[in-house]
């Protein structure tokens, strides 16, 4: 009796177990199942974002190229109007792309004149075949670089990155001595350079310094004179070279002024300068009132993705030609 009673007790205890072993097993195939099945539609979602991201960018990339396009044509009809024998802010060229719609998004531009900045390519000139330093233009970028509140140590620095020895300049100049010494190592181009960003490349320059640099400098090709009517109040102080920041101070006044007219004109500017220093700049045509080198900055808004696109162009007998793209940065 006693033994037929604790069989059937076993045989109850073995069936909840059994019961209990397989909810534990349909709650593991659940779980499983549920992270199979999340796993599986993250990666679709992720899938179908990087298609739609690939495809604003690539739909952002055509609709820079149309605006890029559209500001070379400004370019061209402002050539043919006569209007390249003076370029200042009351031209078509100057007046920025406000947002227009596109398919999905927006696209916005602007035209900025790279001739109103100091050209970093002038720092160094062509001597017997050799890049050397051209003190007069090493002073101007010292006046500028005073006016903006920076060592002036970092023109000699720049000399030495453009020109073709490998002696550094006394008291403050950097060559392979210095560059091969950091880690990574290398080595300065000694060549003329085509954007101003390689500023961030000299030793210990930073990007603050460069943030406040850059609105002011640009990589142009050699003897590209700077727009006077166009130039920051700082780089028309710089060229002045009298310690007096006569249009960083006047700054208002010089920006009103540009809304109606070339301001200063070159005959204006050159009434500032001594005898010694206007002959100087007209033999190395340093300043002009006209400009063949316009940068196209053009936003491109597609859904979430945003495209940016930096275009300098050139234009030359009323031809306007791209001749240096950046996408994302300038």
């Amino acid at each position: 009796m006693r033994s037929g009673r604790q069989a059937t007790g076993d045989r109850r205890q073995a069936a909840k177990h059994q019961r209990g072993v397989a909810l534990i097993t349909a709650v593991l195939i659940v779980a499983l199942a549920t992270i199979l099945a999340v796993n599986v539609g993250f990666k679709a979602y992720l899938d179908q974002r990087r298609a739609a991201t690939m495809f604003a960018l690539d739909q952002g990339f055509e609709v820079a190229m149309g605006a890029e396009a559209w500001a070379a044509d400004i370019l061209k009809r402002d050539a043919s109007n006569g209007g390249s024998k003076v370029d200042d802010f009351t031209e078509e060229w100057a007046t920025p792309i406000p947002p227009i719609p596109v398919d999905g998004g927006e696209v916005a531009g602007q035209l900025e004149d790279m001739q109103g900045r100091f050209n970093l390519n002038s720092l160094v000139k062509v001597d017997n075949g050799e890049l050397v330093a051209d003190p007069a233009a090493v002073q101007r970028f010292k006046n500028l670089l005073a006016l903006l509140e920076l060592e002036d140590k970092w023109a000699d620095m720049i000399v030495d990155w453009l020109d073709s020895d490998i002696n550094p300049n006394f008291p403050d100049g950097a060559e392979d001595n210095v560059y091969t010494s950091l880690t990574p190592a290398y080595r300065p181009p000694n060549m003329r350079i085509t954007r101003a960003s390689e500023l961030l490349a000299l030793n210990e320059f930073g990007l603050e310094r460069y943030r406040r640099l850059e609105p002011f400098v640009t990589a142009l090709p050699p003897g590209t004179a700077i727009n006077l009517c166009t130039a920051a109040p700082e780089v028309l102080d710089a060229l002045l070279g009298n310690g007096v920041s006569q249009f960083t101070r006047d700054r208002k006044n010089v920006i009103e002024m540009r809304k109606l007219r070339c301001f200063p004109s070159l005959q204006d500017f050159n009434a500032q300068l001594d005898a010694k220093v206007r002959q100087e700049y007209q033999d190395g045509r340093v300043i002009d009132e006209s400009s063949s080198y316009f940068r196209a900055n053009v936003w491109v808004t597609i859904g979430t993705t945003q495209f940016t696109l930096y275009s300098l162009l050139n234009r030359t007998n009323g031809m306007v030609r791209p001749i240096l793209r950046s996408f994302g940065t300038d």
